[in-house]
């Protein structure tokens, strides 16, 4: 029998370029321990994957690459199911977890998982594959700063060490697996920077994108640059709505004195997502150039240099202000905020983080006069904020975070933080602000719980009786 511990095969699971960015931008600052070896395993989840292009797709990826000793395809390992949408069945774990360690040449290697996403598949059917793996979990952009979506099965919640996130908002530590007591760890804001300047060194900009820089240096500044999130797809609006948002950004950005505009869509957007506002720009004078493809938007950070980048609430929003010390604006998040359902979707963090912290595009003193949040500040200003938002979300998965949604709750409702919560959900988890102050007895009446009880037990007889 072999006395020699077993070697670690680490194997990182990422879907988008930002995510392998990340990973990187960890290994590099020694995040990870030496490993015998390290896999990087691809998933594409897209909705439709066969014609949407993947990670190593991407323009940069090969720089990366180097971090790693193999790249597999997870999509190829499950095919033809999605991954999105397949996890083994409990009987067939061992018989997966066998094959795989055949396939990938892992043989009796320690293995480590490293996973984004962790409520959700491919993750979650990673994780249920090698059930004796200590797995370690990496931010996913603004998400992190919210609470797991639903209550995670302990017997993987259990094995997660520690949460590895990009400092995006200085000094704030995200919710996420906070319910298990797992520790946050930063990734270092300069390791990262180095890693986004090695994808900016290796992409090759449009000629049109290029002559757009050149032309707005002339006057002295950047062009303004346009985020695009796609957001119709995620049915937070409708196409009609996006394009007029997309609009709206050029408006903002011509008032404000911008007459050189580049517009940035998603990736998976398609074309005719910017012809509103080309159609504004066209209308108001403005020269709009559109710098389609898959690349990341912190490419043109450092290439272009703009003067503003404006956006709805997107993660590319923070990453300039906090890494680029970019000027930065939003518009939208109150509107997207107003109807976003159900209440405890995921973006609700996103939205109130950028709307909290991130100048309105229509305020142009606003504008003219924010700076980037110091170590630190940006925290400290939300905190309490997501902490109370996160609760109303998930107060079954941050039951014990109550009270400190309760304080906060009851000292800072104004007009201001009412957009981030509805009275309804107040009302339903009995917290302040969900009833008149003149009502608050009512919860805790014994006259009142007996009545709604009886009219709960006529419903159900009538609707028997039917």
């Amino acid at each position: 029998m072999s006395t020699h511990p077993p070697r670690t095969t680490q194997i990182f699971l990422a879907s988008t370029l930002y995510g392998v960015a990340t990973l990187a931008a960890a290994l590099d600052c020694g995040a990870f321990p030496p490993a015998a070896r390290r896999i990087l395993l691809t998933s594409n989840n897209a909705a439709v994957p066969e014609v949407t292009p993947g990670v190593t797709d991407m323009p940069g990826f090969a720089a990366l690459r180097t971090r790693f000793d193999q790249v597999i395809d997870w999509n190829g390992t499950v095919a033809p199911f999605h991954p999105s949408a397949w996890a083994p069945r409990p009987d067939d774990v061992p018989l997966w977890e066998r094959q795989l360690r055949s396939v990938w040449g892992l043989g009796e290697d320690r293995i480590d998982l490293v996973v984004e996403s962790i409520q959700v598949s491919p993750a979650q059917a990673l994780c249920q594959l090698f059930p004796g793996a200590a797995v370690e979990v990496y931010a996913d952009g603004l998400m992190s700063y919210g609470p797991t979506r639903f209550k995670l099965d302990p017997q993987i919640g259990m094995r997660i060490r520690r949460v590895l996130h990009l400092d995006l908002v200085p000094g704030l530590e995200p919710l996420l697996l906070t319910e298990f007591g797992v520790p946050a760890e930063r990734v270092p804001d300069a390791a990262f920077r180095k890693v986004l300047d090695e994808l900016a060194d290796d992409a090759e900009l449009p000629a049109e994108v290029t002559a757009a820089a050149e032309r707005a240096a002339c006057t002295g500044r950047g062009p303004a640059l346009l985020l695009g999130q796609y957001l119709s797809a995620l049915d937070l609006l409708s196409v009609a709505e996006e394009q007029e948002l997309h609009a709206a950004m050029v408006r903002g950005a011509h008032a404000l004195g911008h007459r050189e505009i580049v517009f940035k869509p998603h990736p998976t957007a398609p074309v005719c997502s910017w012809d509103r506002a080309a159609a504004e720009a066209e209308a108001l004078g403005v020269r709009l150039t559109v710098a389609a493809g898959p690349g990341l938007a912190e490419v043109l950070y450092r290439r272009l240099r703009p003067a503003l980048v404006v956006g709805c609430f997107s993660t590319g929003l923070l990453t300039a202000a906090t890494l680029y010390g970019l000027p930065v604006a939003r518009t939208g998040t109150a509107d997207v905020l107003a109807r976003l359902t159900p209440y405890p979707n995921s973006n609700r963090i996103p939205l109130a983080l950028v709307d909290a912290l991130l100048p309105d595009l229509a305020d142009a003193d606003a504008v003219r006069g924010w700076t980037p949040p110091g170590p630190g500040r940006g925290g400290q200003e939300v905190a309490g904020l997501v902490t109370a938002v996160g609760f109303t979300m998930q107060p079954q998965v941050l039951h014990t975070r109550r009270r400190e949604a309760e304080r906060y709750l009851a000292a800072h409702l104004d007009a201001r933080t009412w957009r981030y919560v509805t009275r309804k959900r107040l009302t339903s988890l009995a917290l302040p602000g969900g009833i008149p102050a003149q009502l608050a007895f009512l919860p805790g009446s014994p006259v009142l719980r007996r009545a709604v009880r009886r009219v709960r037990r006529l419903r159900r007889a009538v609707a028997r009786s039917r």
